[in-house]
């Protein structure tokens, strides 16, 4: 079993039966956003607390599926566990208002970073890098993702398209200290 579907199946483990075996026959025939969708209905439909890292962990296996502007709505709905939390989900949306301005140092030409996963620790920030569309849309999909300074003016890591599990990962391991959230 790979650590794609370990994860997986922890998070449906978090639903009652027979939602969380929904959830596992998904990932067993290929229909992962359709069980990222149950998942998150059955999360919420249930009130099951979860805590920020969870949440952040579903947020990065819907970008991965490509399901993330679509679910982050609902992602954010879902109950937290009131537990201290060394990670935040930074998303609002997708929608064109919300869509940031250039950071410092951002060419106007270049990606716009957008600020994704925090870690409370360190204040270190994981960000999509998207590209701004002619009509002033950022693009659906993000070029690549970088972990921030706190400033969020220094690019510490960068990690190319489709690594956002990586990218998330690296956030993790970024502070030496250990999580009471995982």
């Amino acid at each position: 079993m790979t650590d794609d579907a370990a994860a997986w199946n922890r998070l449906a483990a978090l639903l009652p039966e027979p939602e969380a075996q929904e959830v596992r026959d998904c990932w067993n025939i290929g229909e992962q956003e359709a069980g990222l969708g149950l998942l998150v209905s059955g999360l919420l439909v249930h009130q099951v607390p979860i805590s920020e890292t969870v949440r952040a962990q579903i947020s990065v296996l819907a970008e991965t599926w490509g399901e993330r502007e679509a679910l982050t709505p609902r992602i954010l709905q879902c109950r937290g566990d009131d537990a201290p939390a060394n990670l935040k989900l930074l998303e609002h949306g997708g929608a064109s208002d919300d869509q940031p301005a250039l950071g410092p140092g951002q060419d106007p030409a270049g990606p716009v970073l957008v600020p994704w996963i925090a870690c409370t620790r360190c204040d270190q920030v994981l960000m999509r890098a998207h590209s701004r569309e002619g009509w002033g849309d950022l693009s659906y999909l993000a070029h690549h993702y970088v972990i921030t300074s706190p400033d969020l003016a220094t690019t510490s890591r960068t990690f190319p398209v489709q690594s956002a599990g990586v990218a998330f990962a690296a956030l993790l391991e970024e502070c030496a200290e250990p999580t009471n959230d995982r």
